[in-house]
């Protein structure tokens, strides 16, 4: 089984967000501190992440290095 994963960075509001296959109707649950869950409405899996702030977050480390967008394949 192989399954997409999706990274969309918007640099003006800084918010990362990484999301396994396609996107359908949901919704973000609050984890706290500016992080969010991605959950399908159908299934109620999470299907991805998001992080508020994640430049910010990341300043002053050597090996964060993005080129963004991106897209990869994950097998399993």
């Amino acid at each position: 089984m192989s399954s997409e994963l999706n990274l969309y960075y918007d640099e003006e509001g800084d918010f990362l967000e990484l999301n396994i296959g396609g996107y359908a109707e949901g919704y973000f649950k609050n984890l706290g501190n500016g992080v969010f869950e991605r959950i399908n409405k159908k299934t109620n899996k999470v299907t991805g992440i998001a992080i508020h702030g994640f430049k910010k977050r990341t300043q002053g480390l050597k090996d964060v290095k993005l080129s963004l967008p991106i897209k990869m394949q994950l097998y399993s």
